[in-house]
């Protein structure tokens, strides 16, 4: 049987407490051995992790500060564009409406020449008629006086010679 050492189960002596405390300092050093050898090397590497994943997040924070500067300067580079997009639109209207306004002021002043041209020429072509209508005046004149002064006649006569002269001229002369 087991129960032998003065019918104990559990004997309380020096030797028992001497492997206690022996094991215990044992288990002590094995785990400050462990924590050297194995802890340490774990927690350099999560405050590694931990110093990386913190420069990141700063590095995050400082790109969207800057991003959002850069959005900001691009609004506002946006807003720039647009009006100087929008001047230059103004400036093209006022030059085409500039424009407009010479090309109509060109066309009336054309329209005034034409005009004026056209007018210069009528009175040429009236001056003309005028003096085709004075030399056919002057041939039938002459025509008369030529048969007047060849038939030296008296004033019945002369009149119904005027009468046959202008029968013979036609009224076609005179509607011209």
């Amino acid at each position: 049987m087991l129960l032998s050492l003065d019918n104990r189960i559990f004997g309380l002596d020096a030797q028992l407490l001497f492997q206690l405390v022996f094991t215990g300092i044992a288990i002590f050093i094995l785990f400050m051995a462990a924590s050297y050898l194995l802890l340490d090397p774990v927690r350099k590497i999560l405050n590694d992790r931990k110093n990386r994943v913190m420069q990141d997040q700063k590095d995050a924070a400082d790109n969207k500060k800057l991003a959002v500067g850069m959005k900001e300067e691009y609004d506002e580079k946006l807003k720039e564009i647009d009006k100087v997009a929008e001047q230059i639109l103004s400036d093209s209207r006022k030059k085409a409406l500039q424009r407009e306004n010479e090309i109509i002021a060109e066309a009336k002043e054309e329209a005034a020449q034409i005009i004026a041209s056209a007018r210069q020429e009528a009175e040429l072509e009236k001056k003309r008629v005028k003096d085709e209508v004075k030399q056919e005046m002057i041939s039938v004149a002459s025509v008369l006086s030529a048969k007047i002064v060849s038939a030296s006649l008296d004033a019945d006569k002369q009149n119904a010679l005027i009468e046959q002269t202008l029968e013979e001229l036609g009224d076609e002369t005179w509607l011209n």
